[in-house]
């Protein structure tokens, strides 16, 4: 198998149609401006303004999915799905340049229909896993005055609210996936960074375009990063992360929604 053909690794030295290092370098750049590169300044800019607001950031309150037009839920909708869509390009502009590499689109960072129940299985497996121990670091964060409290919907209640909150997991999942861990590592070992570096760069990314969560989102998020990177190099798929980080975000979305207000243990605002 070639270097470029395994995950997170490559030559990277420009040979005979292949792009140079200089195009791997500027083209990565320009992805992750375009996408959670972009997120993780933003996100990093909203941490700053938390810290620095008087009071502790567990009285503020970071929401995930809010009303794009409260009391027109028509147009809200139009908000929603257009926020969905446009989040999802960045994944278009990845398949397009690996196809253009001929390296198969995104067939070649496993996130295609080859292998459905070994994608799931492994997914769901995962989502067991990470689920609960982050729900319990994020309450411990916040209980510390570490995190702020996460409102993962503020949606109004209409017929389209559980379809959007579920079709907002996949997006997340799909863009975070696809551009952090397999595309990233792709390219960073095709420019000859060291798995190790490859590894924490990938997972510091995923930490800080959560910081706006505080302290413990960062935390969380890029331990979350480590353990999906080398299940990456394990299975040479970002379909099962995928799966993972799907399930994840729709139990915390539409359990938000089920149970906020009716548990007394789940924060609020």
């Amino acid at each position: 198998m070639a270097d470029a053909d395994v995950p997170g690794q490559g030559s990277g030295t420009g040979t005979e149609g292949a792009p140079s290092r200089s195009i791997l370098r500027s083209e990565t750049l320009i992805v992750l401006a375009l996408s959670l590169g972009a997120s993780a300044l933003s996100a990093l800019i909203s941490f700053v303004g938390s810290v620095t607001k008087p009071g502790g950031l567990k009285h503020q309150a970071a929401t995930l999915n809010a009303s794009h037009a409260p009391g027109r839920p028509w147009l809200d909708l139009a908000w929603q799905l257009f926020g969905i869509a446009t989040a999802l390009v960045p994944v278009a502009l990845v398949a397009h340049l690996l196809l253009r590499e001929r390296a198969g689109g995104l067939r070649a960072v496993g996130f295609d229909r080859r292998r459905p129940g070994f994608d799931l299985s492994r997914g769901v497996g995962i989502a067991a896993v990470i689920g609960g121990s982050g729900l319990l670091l994020y309450l411990g964060a916040r209980a510390a005055g570490a995190n702020l409290t996460v409102v993962p919907e503020a949606l109004p209640e209409v017929w389209w609210k559980i379809p959007v909150l579920i079709a907002s997991a996949v997006q997340n999942a799909v863009l975070e996936e696809v551009v952090v861990v397999g595309y990233l590592l792709r390219r960073l070992g095709q420019l000859g960074w060291s798995p190790m570096a490859a590894l924490a760069a990938s997972s510091l990314l995923r930490g800080s375009y959560h910081l706006y969560q505080g302290i413990g989102g960062f935390f969380g998020n890029m331990a979350m990063g480590v353990l999906f990177v080398l299940l990456y190099r394990r299975w040479g798929r970002v379909g099962p992360l995928v799966a993972a980080h799907a399930l994840i975000d729709i139990v915390a979305f539409v359990g938000y929604a089920v149970l906020a207000g009716r548990v007394g243990w789940l924060p609020t605002r």
